[in-house]
């Protein structure tokens, strides 16, 4: 049974946010499994196990904060028994470029408090991890991990997502070093910019004030509490 972990934070306020990446790719896999819907809460997570393509799959999403992801996590692996080499954390990255994917077979934190607390709580870094590019920040890194997609990325998050979801096959599949030969060179194709709204328009970005135009009105982007 391989165990895939996607972090995020829980709450309606984050779901669509950068930081949440891991737990979108997820859902991604679960859609494709016919698996939607279908977890159960227990060991401080959302879990759903099945088989799927001839994999035998738990996908877990944890429901605690991103920075107490580590209880769940060993909970979750305790629980399954689970040897390390069959675990994949899939958390965002903003040293990583908008649409990059980087399997790593251990490795630090990186600076990610989900990582951190993941590696604090099992005692060791020898996990594999499947990192997304979310961007680098041009405000405080908690903002930005908390913000969610502009246009030109949102236009591409659904390819981003399928492609996220074929590297957690391939892991599963075929191990962490194959899957990084395939993946780690992954490119976004450019977004098409006839498609997206320009500022000031409909779903458009926000202006300089943080007002943005929506369906049912204008709004002021606020950012929630920090739980990075």
């Amino acid at each position: 049974m391989k165990l895939v972990v996607g972090l995020g934070n829980p709450g309606s306020q984050y779901a669509r946010t950068r930081h949440n990446i891991g737990w979108q790719a997820i859902d991604r896999l679960a859609d494709r499994a016919g698996w939607a819907g279908r977890g159960r809460q227990r060991d401080a997570s959302s879990v759903v196990m099945g088989r799927y393509g001839g994999l035998d799959l738990t996908l877990v999403k944890p429901l605690t904060f991103m920075n107490d992801s580590g209880l769940a996590v060993r909970k979750v692996v305790a629980r399954g028994h689970a040897p390390l080499t069959d675990l994949l954390v899939v958390a965002d990255d903003f040293a990583l470029p908008f649409g990059k994917l980087r399997f790593r077979e251990g490795g630090s934190h990186g600076g990610h408090n989900g990582l951190r607390s993941i590696i604090d709580e099992l005692g060791t870094e020898k996990f594999s991890r499947l990192r997304i590019g979310i961007g680098e920040p041009d405000q405080g890194a908690v903002d930005h991990v908390l913000s969610t997609f502009v246009p030109e990325e949102t236009a591409r998050l659904d390819e981003l997502l399928g492609a996220a979801a074929d590297a957690i096959e391939a892991w599963a599949r075929e191990g962490t070093s194959k899957a990084a030969n395939r993946f780690n060179m992954f490119e976004l194709r450019p977004a098409d910019t006839t498609l997206l709204a320009a500022p000031g328009e409909v779903d458009g970005p926000p202006g300089a004030d943080g007002i943005r135009r929506t369906r049912t009105g204008w709004r002021r982007i606020r950012l929630g509490r920090s739980e990075d």
